[in-house]
């Protein structure tokens, strides 16, 4: 990119009369830069390695002793809110289509193989340009707001309405499901059936967008995660005991997963830990215990008799055992 169009795009200010006129790269990690590029000094520390690695030019927010007058210097306010007005652009520049969803069928499309020019995308401002920046034009993305932050997008569409009748389930237990799409059967997947009506949102989209796609082996994702222990709460096979620890840390699916628990396993005695810190929440349900620390979670668990155990607000690494130790089934 040119210099002029940086500074401009940035809302940055110049501070010297540079040799340079354009960059090769955007790089925020000193040891990638190479010659012709531009780094952003996300790290100011970095600064001085990046120039001796061949930078061009420094977009920085701090004060900075200027060294080489014959790169650009390019003073912002913000080093992130810059990189959020550079990518804004490039997705203009490439006809991007940008799709917005819930945490869960982004999830979901991460494990479905598609064409190239579909891209699932997550992470903060950095992540996200070293995931599009190259993309080709006419690129779609998927996101989620509760993951990657919207301002780095415009012109946001909403996903189109979902057809429920693309999948018939034909088994299932609260974490499997066995389903038949298209003529093909999935047998034992490890996602919930509550998840479905997710799946076929992501389906529709799709079908909609004429992309093309085929489905593996779903494995479980983060949310609504059930993991079995034993009544010392090491993490077991999956299957393979009668005690459960659901985990989820996105609040907004917890009343969801609550009512699926109750509706779907009335037999079963179940328990729900919530953080203190949603008292006015959730009151309207039995068995609703709550934590101010971590580590009151386990004390809680091992206190309450219980089939099914719904934590919120953390994951399995509370767990006394490392994940690593944990052997699922493999689908694959």
């Amino acid at each position: 990119m040119r210099l002029e169009n940086i500074v401009a795009l940035t809302n940055g200010r110049l501070v010297n009369d540079p040799f340079v006129k354009k960059f090769e790269n955007i790089v925020f990690e000193a040891k990638s830069v190479k010659r012709g590029d531009l780094f952003i000094a996300f790290d100011e520390s970095m600064i001085e390695e990046a120039i001796f690695n061949g930078a061009y030019g420094v977009i920085f927010d701090k004060p900075t002793q200027i060294s080489d007058l014959e790169i650009a210097w390019i003073k912002v306010k913000n080093c992130d809110d810059s990189l959020k007005r550079l990518i804004r652009f490039r997705l203009i520049e490439q006809g991007t289509r940008v799709y917005e969803c819930n945490e869960v069928v982004l999830k979901l499309s991460l494990q479905v193989m598609t064409d190239t020019d579909f891209i699932p995308i997550m992470g903060n401002t950095i992540s996200i340009h070293k995931q599009i920046w190259n993309m080709d034009d006419k690129s779609i993305l998927l996101f989620c707001p509760t993951l990657t932050d919207k301002d780095i997008f415009t012109n946001v569409k909403q996903l189109p309405d979902a057809n429920s009748d693309l999948i018939s389930i034909k088994e299932k237990t609260l974490f499997e499901t066995s389903f038949i799409y298209e003529n093909i059967f999935y047998e034992r997947q490890l996602l919930s059936p509550l998840f479905i009506p997710y799946l076929e949102q992501l389906l529709s989209l799709y079908k909609s967008l004429d992309i093309k796609f085929r489905l593996r082996k779903f494995s479980q994702i983060e949310n609504f995660e059930a993991v079995f222990v034993n009544n010392n709460f090491e993490m077991k096979e999956f299957g393979s005991t009668d005690k459960v620890v659901v985990f989820e840390k996105n609040k907004e699916l917890v009343d969801l997963e609550i009512e699926f628990l109750n509706e779907n396993s009335s037999w079963a005695n179940k328990i729900y830990i919530i953080p203190f810190s949603d008292k006015e929440l959730y009151n309207n349900y039995e068995n609703i215990f709550r934590y101010k620390r971590e580590e009151e979670i386990l004390r809680i668990l091992k206190k309450n008799s219980f089939h099914f155990a719904l934590v919120v607000g953390v994951d399995k690494s509370i767990l006394p055992i490392p994940i690593t130790h944990q052997a699922q089934l493999s689908l694959f």
